[in-house]
């Protein structure tokens, strides 16, 4: 069992940076892909970023890279997500997740709460 408990939302301007942290407890949390998805009001879930149990290999949606960077300490159990030039469109909850099997697949079989990100004009 794993839970996932997100932090580092908040309102910014266009343009500024927001880092998300996602604390998880379990003492299976390193053998999980973990990643982080989003839902605009009305809109579907959709996927951001994930990282490899290793932190070797990361995947990303084509609509935040080069901007939004994920990486992970094992160690401490939480997951980052570090989102630059940050645009009103970024603007969601975001959620963290850990699954299985990397992207494509990714299975998430754990959620977070979800935490807010509102980016201005």
């Amino acid at each position: 069992q794993v839970q996932l408990v997100e932090s580092g939302g908040g309102l910014v301007q266009a343009g500024g940076s927001l880092r998300l942290s996602c604390a998880a407890s379990g003492r299976t949390f390193s053998s999980y892909v973990t990643g982080w998805f989003r839902q605009a009001p009305g809109k579907e879930r959709e996927f951001v970023a994930a990282i490899s149990w290793s932190g070797t290999s990361t995947y990303y949606a084509d609509s935040v890279k080069g901007r939004f960077a994920i990486s992970r300490d094992n160690t401490k159990k939480t997951v980052f997500l570090q989102m630059n030039s940050l645009k009103t469109e970024d603007t969601a909850v975001y959620y963290c997740a850990a699954a299985s099997y990397p992207p494509p697949r990714f299975d998430v079989r754990y959620w977070g709460q979800g935490t807010q990100v509102t980016v201005s004009s």
